[in-house]
């Protein structure tokens, strides 16, 4: 998800934040993403409605991941940060307002 000038959700604007390569990203960044894609799929966000069966279970596998990674270890090196954000990214898929893949 890139940030767009239509994008006015400071949400939507956070995760793009977040997710993007040069981004240090710290603990609490990947917990507000965990907890922002659980209140999207409690509150039955309309985008993720309209993705097909396949596409949800590599969101749920992608926040799995990412939940097992946080409970198991913490992530080092560039390599397995990247890795974290592609997760990211692949968990909270569907959730930006254009619809495009964060």
């Amino acid at each position: 998800m890139q940030p767009s000038a239509a994008s006015t959700n400071p949400l939507h604007n956070k995760l793009a934040k977040i997710i993007q390569p040069g981004h240090p990203l710290c603990k609490e960044d990947v917990i507000w993403v965990l907890d922002y894609i659980k209140k999207q799929v409690a509150e039955e966000d309309p985008q993720l409605m309209h993705l097909p069966q396949a596409r949800l279970l590599k969101n749920f596998h992608a926040f799995t991941e990412v939940a097992m990674l946080l409970i198991h270890r913490r992530p080092s090196g560039d390599h397995e940060i990247d890795r974290l954000k592609r997760w990211l990214a692949e968990a909270a898929h569907g959730l930006d307002k254009e619809g495009k893949h964060p």
